[in-house]
């Protein structure tokens, strides 16, 4: 934020951080005397690289926010810490109650660069030993004119220093939401900032990459008033939206969905995942089709991409970013049947379900597709598949909307399940067949 006015820059603590008249007086006296939780007077042997901002509100801001969270170090050990700007900071200290059961602490400083947040990561985040870290980052430092690659080094530079900290510590990164160039965040710049993001976590196990870019932008690239009503800042409703995509990915960490998912098949209907391991499915030789590998009583595939956890069967978000694998029964069905299941996709996933072979695209169909005009297609939450095999010909639905009418299909074949990018999880994976 450049060249403001005094009045300006009342105005946008006021916006960006919810304080009154009064309140805003009453931080500007706030200033702390420890050296320890104040901006650095110049970028001397500071690390990384780019911008730190030092605009009077933002340093009184800053040290009004560090030197409260100071006191808290203790009480905040072993939480769920959320990194960022404005856009953290404005969840609020409970992240709104998105995460019921998840001890949460917020580290958002409105205005805060990847830079500032890099200085102040020690103190901030590190001393509390967090069970997670989710990171959002970046669009403040474009404001500042800052190169991708300057902000990408500063993210590269965090990155490392929670994997040092914790080596198996899980970092959850949001990709930079979209904004405007009216804002000086052009979608072009951001897009940048974003691929070398991926580009730094990939092939990093304990970092999950969450794709809220295309969850937020408009055919643009641009974010959109009804969710960010300022071009920057998330509304109420989009809020929701961020909390919805970071769910599965936290369910998948432990934080939430502890508990084992409690649900008998329908009569007639057997289920072919018991809820708890692998049994009955595994890999196949790829040319061959034939059996490869059974992970009866276990809980993890061989290569650690499909998971059994709490009736949930996660295909993981893979650290390449993309790599397609394929989860077989080791039964096949000749017979006339019907299979149900649920499905949740984090944002853009792209999975399916084989069905004696053939493949139905199950994704995150709204931004991945094919099917972009579902009316009842629940994003990042449960939606049901219900395939109905007569012949050699398959009807499926989601959510009683019809995705194929006449899926051609062999004799027979087994049922299989596809990762490629994104998580997807499924349950409640059941079949009958028919006399």
């Amino acid at each position: 934020m450049k060249n403001h006015s005094a009045a300006s820059i009342a105005l946008s603590v006021l916006i960006l951080c919810g304080l009154g008249p009064t309140a805003v007086l009453r931080l500007a006296g706030a200033r702390s005397a420890d050296p320890s939780i104040e901006i650095p007077a110049s970028d001397d042997g500071l690390p990384g690289a780019g911008p730190i901002r030092r605009y009077d509100w933002f340093r009184e801001l800053w040290s009004k926010r560090r030197g409260d969270w100071a006191k808290r170090v203790d009480h905040d050990q072993k939480s769920l810490v959320f990194l960022g700007d404005s856009i953290t900071q404005g969840w609020g200290d409970d992240m709104a109650g998105a995460f019921p059961g998840v001890k949460v602490a917020n580290r958002g400083i409105s205005g805060d660069t990847t830079r500032g947040m890099l200085i102040r990561l020690r103190d901030d985040v590190l001393a509390l030993n967090p069970t997670g870290v989710v990171l959002l980052m970046g669009t403040n430092d474009l404001e500042e004119n800052a190169e991708p690659e300057t902000i990408a080094g500063n993210f590269k530079l965090i990155v490392a220093e929670l994997k040092k900290h914790n080596p198996k510590l899980p970092v959850v990164v949001c990709q930079v939401f979209p904004s405007s160039e009216t804002k000086q965040r052009p979608a072009n710049k951001i897009k940048q900032v974003n691929e070398l993001y991926a580009a730094t976590v990939r092939h990093e196990p304990q970092v999950t990459l969450v794709e809220t870019w295309p969850l937020f932008a408009n055919e643009q690239g641009d974010a959109k008033e009804a969710e960010f009503p300022d071009l920057l800042h998330p509304n109420e409703a989009g809020y929701r939206k961020w909390a919805a995509a970071l769910r599965p990915i936290l369910a998948t960490l432990d934080f939430l969905e502890t508990k084992d998912d409690d649900f008998t098949p329908e009569s007639g209907f057997v289920s072919l995942f018991n809820g708890r391991d692998l049994t009955g499915w595994g890999f196949r030789v790829e040319k061959t089709q034939e059996k490869q590998a059974a992970f009866d009583g276990k809980k993890t595939s061989s290569d650690g991409r499909y998971v059994a956890k709490h009736g949930r069967l996660v295909v993981t978000t893979p650290p390449e970013g993309h790599r397609v694998q394929q989860l077989w029964s080791t039964r096949e069905f000749p017979k006339d049947f019907v299979l149900k299941l649920e499905f949740r996709a984090t944002p853009n996933a792209d999975s399916g379900v084989f069905i004696r072979k053939p493949q139905l695209q199950c994704r995150d169909y709204p931004l991945a597709g094919p099917y972009k005009k579902l009316q009842k297609y629940r994003p990042q939450d449960w939606n049901e598949l219900e395939v109905t095999v007569k012949g050699n010909v398959a009807h499926c639905t989601c959510n009683g909307e019809v995705l194929e009418e006449a899926l051609a299909l062999p004799a027979t074949g087994p049922i299989g399940l596809e990762g490629d990018s994104g998580q997807m999880e499924y349950r409640r994976i059941r079949l009958r067949e028919m006399p």
